[in-house]
């Protein structure tokens, strides 16, 4: 059995619908150091990070307190919105948080199901530093959930999954909080 420690990524400075790769603002800095001292007692363990700039920048306290480096995986990225503007890039989130799997386009079902395979190929237990779909996506995997949105995990929360022959199991959420994602 593999145990995956979920972090979303600390508070960034810009919204989904603001900028395309915004880095942490001072309070999600912060969040990140007091996560990393949270979990240093658990480690060293793994790191794996989306390549996004919030969540590398997330991982750089972990990185530190262990004197590892974060392993760079694509498939646990932000979901990859189709629209080319900022504004309309929110309003298409908007639109598919509000749905169930079962309701969207192929190419989203296709990259749900990459960040399952990605996370269920993972051979040691890691702290995985990714984002608020793609955690709800292991969530909902792991439950049996097919909303996309199955809760609100806050910003450096841990949500805790194992995975075991290939299959996630829910072990804990991470902390609910009202976040910024638009």
């Amino acid at each position: 059995m593999v145990r995956l420690y979920l972090v979303r990524h600390g508070r960034a400075a810009a919204t989904f619908a603001e900028a395309r790769d915004p880095g942490l603002d001072p309070a999600g800095t912060a969040q990140a150091e007091a996560m990393a001292a949270s979990l240093a007692p658990l480690g060293p363990l793994a790191i794996v990070s989306s390549p996004l700039r919030r969540t590398r920048e997330t991982a750089v306290p972990l990185e530190r307190h262990w004197r590892r480096v974060a392993r760079i995986e694509p498939a646990v990225a932000e979901i990859a919105s189709p629209e080319p503007g900022l504004t309309e890039r929110g309003e298409w989130l908007r639109a598919v948080m509000a749905r169930r799997w079962s309701e969207v386009s192929p190419d989203l079902r296709s990259w749900r199901r990459g960040v399952v395979d990605a996370l269920s190929a993972i051979a040691e237990t890691s702290v995985v530093v990714s984002h608020y779909i793609a955690i709800n996506v292991a969530v909902g995997q792991a439950t049996g959930d097919d909303r996309v949105v199955a809760f609100a995990p806050d910003n450096c929360s841990v949500t805790i999954v194992d995975v075991e022959h290939g299959t996630l199991r829910l072990v804990e959420r991470g902390a609910e909080a009202a976040t910024r994602v638009l």
